[in-house]
């Protein structure tokens, strides 16, 4: 049977994903983006690319317990279920996963919430994309890294390079320098969001929370980034790191006015410390002001 083809029919087929909103409505939780409609496409997705693929036990076993986990809960509970179906071997198991992806995005202007679909995907990479090295020997890093590339440019990586940057971080941030001129902005998003010290809803990075910078280079090769959605990352990053480190950020950001900032990166200086300005911060206020 050729892969790719539908056993009754032997016509192509195109994985798909189930369509989902722009926003959850008020008291929808966002967990059931992730239900049984979701699980049975992605199984009928990798099922395509291989035919081997059990996908009723992997329905089974991936809805089994389900119900009360919230949405990462849910993401990490199905790409366990992925591990136990997929091939053993972790690269030609990431191959499936791959080859099962719809087409990749480069617009950001209509992301709505479709791509938690891919959610398990990110889960399977992060927590099984060093076991192999442990366990046989083998080094996946690579194989990682061009998963998390190809899957931010559907979802986002930026919860799954986390635990990268924990565990192999010289090895990471030098992949993520790469990535800073790739063409896509959901990549060039991803050195910036997937770095955040305090990122909501992802690990937290205790070695960038202590200092963080090792991540303030990557904020200067961003900041005049032609996307606001690169930009508005930036941002956000800067205000985890003021958190922490106020002073360092109003001394970049000051900088930043003092070599000439355009217009839109006056924005990024202004949304960076908008929270130490609202609990009354003078040089946050002062830095405001000025970036107007």
């Amino acid at each position: 049977m050729a892969m790719g083809m539908d056993r009754a029919t032997m016509t192509p087929q195109v994985p798909t994903i189930p369509p989902a909103p722009r926003s959850i409505q008020k008291g929808t939780p966002l967990k059931h983006l992730l239900g049984q409609e979701t699980i049975k496409s992605l199984a009928q997705n990798i099922q395509y690319v291989d035919p081997d693929f059990s996908a009723s036990r992997f329905c089974d076993s991936a809805l089994a317990g389900l119900e009360p986990l919230t949405i990462m809960q849910r993401g990490l509970h199905i790409a366990k279920a992925l591990r136990e179906f997929l091939p053993g071997n972790y690269e030609d198991a990431v191959q499936v996963l791959m080859a099962s992806l719809t087409p990749e995005k480069s617009e950001t202007d209509d992301l709505g919430l479709a791509g938690f679909f891919y959610l398990p995907h990110s889960f399977f990479v992060s927590e099984y994309g060093q076991d192999e090295q442990h366990n046989t020997g083998n080094d996946p890093f690579e194989t990682s890294m061009l998963a998390l590339h190809a899957l931010t440019t559907r979802f986002t990586s930026e919860f799954a390079i986390r635990t990268f940057l924990i565990k192999q971080q010289k090895r990471t941030l030098k992949t993520v320098d790469q990535w800073i001129t790739d063409p896509n902005p959901h990549v060039r998003r991803l050195c910036s969001e997937g770095t955040r010290p305090r990122l909501p809803w992802g690990k937290r990075l205790p070695s960038f929370v202590a200092d963080p910078r090792p991540t303030l280079p990557i904020l200067e090769s961003l900041k005049n980034d032609p996307s606001l959605y690169v930009r508005r990352s930036v941002a956000n990053h800067l205000g985890d790191i003021a958190k922490d480190h106020s002073e360092l950020v109003y001394a970049t950001c000051e900088r930043w006015l003092q070599d000439g900032a355009s217009a839109d990166l006056q924005w990024l200086i202004r949304h960076a410390v908008r929270y130490p300005a609202k609990q009354g911060d003078a040089r946050a206020r002062k830095i405001r002001a000025a970036a107007c």
